[in-house]
């Protein structure tokens, strides 16, 4: 027994074969777009949202951790900053019709009149020095320890930290 289709679906087998390949495409690119890529989101060093960055607290915990290393001893840490954490916002561009164009902040509305901006990326604070005043500081090897730790927390190069024995 031969099975028999209605006249409408031999039209749209044409089409589909007629086009098969752009729709094979198609398939792939859908199917592509809903596979996920397996990357998470940078995750920074910057504060969570409603923390703000103090350099006082971060003194502070440096200096605890540097005190844990064999034969530091009680430190003292001083950090200066080039810049402070700060947030890039996002932005609307509005253009013109002479080609010209604007830049205004993306603004949400948090409700009772009240707008807030739309932060995409909050940038952690980009450090200018480090001293680091330790019993142990006269000792190279103690040195050495202390200067990478701080070299790997800030970011600073060997030439922007001085360590100093205290007395």
């Amino acid at each position: 027994m031969k099975l028999k289709l209605p006249p409408w679906s031999r039209s749209g087998w044409g089409v589909v074969k007629k086009y098969q390949y752009v729709l094979l495409v198609a398939l792939v690119g859908a199917v592509l777009l809903l596979i996920p890529s397996g990357e998470k989101p940078a995750e920074t060093a910057a504060p969570e949202e409603g923390q703000q960055f103090r350099l006082e607290e971060l003194e502070k915990r440096l200096e605890q951790a540097l005190g844990q290393i064999e034969g530091a001893g009680e430190v003292h840490a001083v950090l200066t900053l080039k810049s402070g954490s700060r947030q890039v916002l996002a932005q609307a561009v509005d253009r013109d019709g002479n080609g010209g164009s604007s830049f205004a902040p993306v603004t949400v509305g948090r409700g009772a009149g009240s707008q807030e901006v739309v932060p995409l990326q909050t940038l952690a604070p980009e450090y200018q020095g480090a001293l680091i005043v330790c019993q142990g500081g006269g000792d190279p090897a103690v040195r050495l320890n202390i200067l990478q730790a701080v070299s790997a927390l800030t970011g600073l190069g060997a030439d922007k930290i001085s360590i100093c024995k205290s007395g």
